[in-house]
């Protein structure tokens, strides 16, 4: 196979006979979307949808010093996750600038799952390897060992019930037990990122196309879906979630993106980007970075990433992601924006699009959060 041949899940025939349009996503060939996005959003947002993630990409650490190593190789406190619970962190450079996001699950006592990004899949796995030197510890690679099916929407915890008699009461948001899911063995989390409540099924991949079928047929009564990537973003969107890429780079450190929460100075020993990340954290103290800020259009006009945000003739920030909002009825962007103009509801914001600056209202994220 040639390396510009993108690479294809274990649910890959079946998106194609589900008729999906396919696109190429971080060297993967996945459903963009099925028919309408919208309608695909709408159902994730009122009933259920069904997403493939097995893009994403799954790292095995264990050992005896394994959490002492993630507490060394990431910027979180993973050494305190309980085992069955997870947690969201990031993976830094020396210098501070974010890597990834990763959402950690610790398996057992000494073995985690590490869950990176599709694009930064292959970097995390390269900068673990590098970091377990003088850790009792081993990295290992499971992105073949996994497909990755996600249930969301309110209709989830129902469909899910329907399957298996693992505890889903129980499993708390950020958590993962295994059970079994239509006869197949799973491990169940709950993290999601959609903005509504949701399960993602840890599969091997020879299970994966049963498991589809059989979530579908249990979902045939309440209106699940199955959905693409495109509705995953404004989904996300919506939920003020960042996005490696658009929000998260290695040009940003987790204060300059307003996530300075997820590093925790006070865990034991030293960790990859500590002093840096000190001195950001102080920076922004004194001198408030750019804040990240929810946009909601005045007019019709959709703003895109890397468009100028203006005031007064100004630029003062920039458009980070932006699309149309199915459930708010009009295009939405996150941006950086200056801390002058960050407070919600600050006048004269605009968005420069192709030269044309457009009324925008300034918003506190997330812009949508589901009635619990």
């Amino acid at each position: 196979m040639s390396s510009t041949e993108p690479r294809r899940t274990a649910l890959d025939a079946l998106h194609r006979s589900l008729g999906a349009t396919m696109t190429d996503f971080a060297g993967w060939d996945m459903p963009l979307r099925y028919g309408s996005e919208r309608d695909e959003h709408n159902a994730v947002r009122t009933k259920a949808g069904l997403f493939d993630l097995s893009h994403m990409g799954e790292i095995t650490v264990t050992g005896p010093e394994a959490a002492a190593f993630l507490n060394h190789a990431l910027v979180g406190n993973i050494a305190s996750v309980g085992v069955g619970r997870a947690r969201y962190t990031m993976i830094c450079q020396a210098d501070g600038g974010i890597l990834d996001d990763l959402i950690v699950y610790r398996l057992a006592d000494t073995e985690y799952m590490v869950v990176a990004n599709a694009s930064n899949a292959q970097v995390v796995l390269d900068a673990l390897t590098e970091r377990v030197t003088g850790f009792d510890a081993e990295v290992r690679d499971d992105r073949d060992a996994y497909a990755l099916i996600a249930v969301q929407g309110p209709e989830s915890p129902g469909i899910l019930k329907s399957l298996t008699d693992a505890d889903l009461d129980g499993l708390k948001y950020y958590a993962g037990l295994p059970g079994t899911v239509a006869g197949v063995p799973a491990l169940i989390a709950r993290t999601g990122y959609t903005g509504e409540d949701g399960f993602e099924l840890f599969v091997k991949p020879e299970h994966a196309v049963e498991l589809w079928q059989a979530l579908t047929k249990a979902g045939e009564g309440v209106g699940l879906v199955p959905c693409g990537l495109s509705c995953r973003d404004t989904l996300r969107l919506e939920a003020g979630m960042p996005l490696y890429g658009n929000e998260l780079s290695t040009s940003l450190t987790p204060f300059d993106a307003g996530l300075g929460r997820v590093v925790k100075f006070e865990k034991e020993g030293d960790f990859v980007g500590r002093e840096a990340l000190a001195a950001a954290a102080s920076r922004a103290s004194e001198n408030p970075p750019r804040v990240l800020v929810g946009l909601i259009a005045e007019g019709r006009r959709v703003p895109r990433a890397g468009y100028p945000v203006v005031a007064g003739g100004e630029v003062i920030g920039e458009v980070t992601s932006g699309a149309p909002s199915p459930t708010l009825g009009r295009p939405i962007a996150m941006a950086y924006v200056d801390a002058a103009h960050s407070a919600p509801g600050t006048a004269g914001v605009g968005v420069d699009i192709r030269g044309s600056h457009e009324p925008y209202e300034v918003v506190a994220l997330p812009f949508y959060k589901r009635q619990k």
